[in-house]
């Protein structure tokens, strides 16, 4: 009987797609550990993987992206007794992150959150003060797909505003955290554009991604052109 960790690579293998690799490693540039397997078929290994032994899987050393994936697919899919415990596994994890398609993933499988919404606010207020990369996206993330609501409004905004890295990753998910800010309360974000709180990049990049929302009215759009800078 094989160990989970090489049942997993051997699985990876089988499932690779030499084109979507090709596409993949254009989206995550200086990611050179791809196999290739579209999210959809790790989804479906992730099932796979839940029926094993997961927990000697997300506790090995991983070696390529996507078991970094695998990763952060089953970390919101573990049922544990307490919320708390899932926390400790995130908090063991956010380390490993390298790239903006691992974070992301993790975020969006975390909808545990919407049942705790105190208990992840407190979690991910420290990484919004970070100094590394990602752990800061991964904040930022955590804001935009699920804190962007009356009553943390007025603090997210405070939080994007104190962010200060250059890192690219962490000004595009400030620029989309403020455009679905604009999409839910676009005066409120508006008047936040007006005070000019971001750094040039980022706001002019929050401007045009507001811009490229289906869901924002043409005159809202022609409102915040003129506030580039």
């Amino acid at each position: 009987m094989k160990d989970i960790k090489s049942y997993i690579q051997e699985r990876l293998f089988e499932l690779k797609d030499e084109k979507y690799k090709d596409f993949q490693t254009s989206l995550c540039p200086g990611t050179n550990n791809i196999i290739g397997v579209r999210t959809p078929v790790l989804r479906e290994l992730a099932k796979e993987i839940m029926k094993q032994d997961y927990m000697s899987f997300i506790t090995s050393k991983h070696t390529y992206y996507e078991e970094y994936l695998l990763h952060a697919i089953i970390i919101p899919k573990i049922k544990f007794k307490e919320e708390q415990e899932r926390l400790g596994y995130i908090k063991d994890f956010i380390p490993l992150i390298y790239n903006w398609a691992i974070c992301d993933i993790l975020v969006s499988g975390l909808k545990s959150t919407k049942k705790n919404k105190e208990l992840y606010y407190e979690f991910i207020k420290p990484y919004l003060i970070s100094k590394e990369e990602f752990e800061i996206r991964f904040g930022v993330v955590m804001l935009l797909d699920y804190f962007i609501e009356d009553k943390y409004l007025k603090e997210v905004f405070e939080f994007l505003s104190n962010i200060n890295h250059e890192g690219y990753y962490v000004k595009m998910a400030v620029a989309w955290a403020v455009s679905v800010c604009f999409v839910k309360y676009p005066e409120e974000t508006h008047k936040y554009l007006k005070e000019k709180r971001l750094d040039k990049f980022t706001h002019n990049k929050s401007i045009q991604k507001i811009c490229e929302s289906y869901r924002v009215k043409e005159e809202d759009k022609k409102r915040c052109r003129e506030l580039k800078i």
